[in-house]
C-alpha cells in the first residue's frame, strides 16, 4: 500500500521518489514496533529465567569443575580409573553446553535477521519505484557496480 500510494504521488503530483524518505522510514518503525512490540511483554520473565539458570548452572558449573579438577588434575582420585572413556569428561562437556544456552539466552525473542527481513519487506515494493527516476539501464549499471 506504501509503494502503491508514493507512485500515485509520483505519478499524478510530480513527487520524486527522495521525498518520501520520513514516510519510509516511519513505516519501517511502526511495523517493527507493531510485530515485535507485544514480544518484549516476556522481556521480565526471559531476564529473570536466565539470571536464575546463570546463578544455577554456575553455581552447578563450579562445584562439578572443583571436583573435576581435583579429581583428575590434583590425584584426588583414583589412579586405577583410566582418562579415556570416563563420563567425567563429557559430563563437564555437556555441563559446558548447557551454560551456554543459558548465557546466550536473549531477553527479547527478537533477532537482527527478522528486522532485517520486516525491513526489507517494507523496502522490496518500493525498489520499482527507482525507475522513476532513472532508467533500467542506468539502474542495473550501478547495481552491477555495487554487486562486482
Amino acid at each position: 500500500m506504501l509503494a502503491a500510494q508514493f507512485a500515485n504521488r509520483i505519478l499524478f503530483t510530480g513527487a520524486a521518489l527522495t521525498e518520501f524518505k520520513v514516510e519510509t522510514g516511519a513505516m519501517v518503525l511502526f511495523l517493527l514496533c507493531i510485530v515485535f512490540g507485544p514480544l518484549l511483554v516476556f522481556a521480565p520473565q526471559l531476564a529473570s529465567a536466565k539470571r536464575t539458570g546463570l546463578g544455577e548452572y554456575g553455581s552447578l558449573a563450579q562445584r562439578y569443575v572443583r571436583e573435576f579438577d581435583e579429581k583428575w588434575l590434583r590425584n584426588g582420585g583414583s589412579q586405577n580409573e583410566p582418562l579415556v572413556g570416563s563420563a567425567d569428561i563429557q559430563s563437564l562437556a555437556d555441563l559446558a553446553n548447557s551454560f551456554e544456552v543459558v548465557k546466550t539466552m536473549r531477553i527479547a525473542p527478537i533477532t537482527k535477521d527478522a528486522i532485517l527481513r520486516l525491513a526489507a519487506a517494507v523496502l522490496v515494493p518500493i525498489v520499482p519505484l527507482a525507475l522513476t527516476m532513472m532508467s533500467l539501464e542506468e539502474l542495473l549499471k550501478r547495481l552491477f557496480g555495487l554487486v562486482f
